[in-house]
């Protein structure tokens, strides 16, 4: 029955995006090289609108071999059509710390074949 479950919600993430609100819950874990460096845990409220999302919460930070904390992230995005089959999309994040805020940003293009 769990399986059942699991394979309904994992098709319900495949359909079309329909604007409106969400909850998107996100593990990111990093290395270098094999040294295990710790994940964050984005646990976000959105909303996505027709190309572009907006989205936040917190996040818990848990470093290898360290305390775990909690922090407040967020992330907002968008997606262009460029052709039929090309488009550009990009993304601004950022997330607290102790006096030193964190943020990123994120450009691309895919190409469908």
């Amino acid at each position: 029955m769990k399986s059942i479950i699991a394979t309904g919600i994992l098709l319900g993430f495949g359909t079309a995006a329909v604007a409106g609100p969400y909850v998107n819950i996100e593990a990111n874990s990093g290395w270098s090289g094999t040294d295990y460096g710790g994940t964050a845990i984005d646990n976000h409220v959105g909303y996505e609108g027709d190309g572009w999302y907006i989205q936040g919460g917190p996040s818990i930070i848990a470093p290898d071999g360290g305390e775990s904390t909690v922090e407040l992230s967020g992330k907002a995005g968008g997606y262009v059509p460029l052709s039929a089959k090309l488009g550009a999309y990009g993304e601004v994040s950022f997330i607290t710390g102790d006096g030193n805020n964190g943020y990123g940003t994120k450009l691309g293009v895919k190409y469908n074949f």
